[in-house]
């Protein structure tokens, strides 16, 4: 069975994402998930936090440092994430937001789009 459109541009757009990661901060997730869903592009990471994140949030200092750590760099690249999503999609990122767990070493981006891209995919 061949895989959907949709399904091979979730893949790649995973793997794009991962690369800038990789090269921004040296390694990327453990296991990269995207959705493409009505405007809007999900991506979960897991296994995202380094070993000394990881040992920084063993302590509720240390978690708010990396939070934050974490959020400054996503604040720095936002617009080369958001243009690495729209190469993808060949559409317009209006928003894109980001957390991440450190309870948990997860990280969830959204970007939301200007059209319905997962409508747009249906109909190829």
């Amino acid at each position: 069975m061949a895989i959907s459109v949709k399904k091979k541009l979730e893949s790649e757009i995973s793997e794009a994402l991962i690369k800038f990661q990789r090269d921004l901060i040296g390694r990327g997730p453990q296991e990269a998930k995207t959705y493409i869903v009505s405007d809007m592009v999900i991506a979960r990471f897991k296994g995202v936090l380094t070993v000394e994140e990881k040992h920084l949030s063993g302590h509720e200092k240390g978690r708010r440092i990396v939070k934050e750590m974490r959020e400054l760099l996503r604040e720095m690249y936002s617009k080369e994430l958001e243009d690495v999503v729209e190469r993808m999609t060949g559409c317009k990122v209006l928003s894109s937001h980001s957390d991440i767990s450190t309870k948990i070493g997860e990280r969830i981006e959204v970007y939301v789009l200007d059209k319905d891209l997962e409508k747009s995919l249906s109909c190829l």
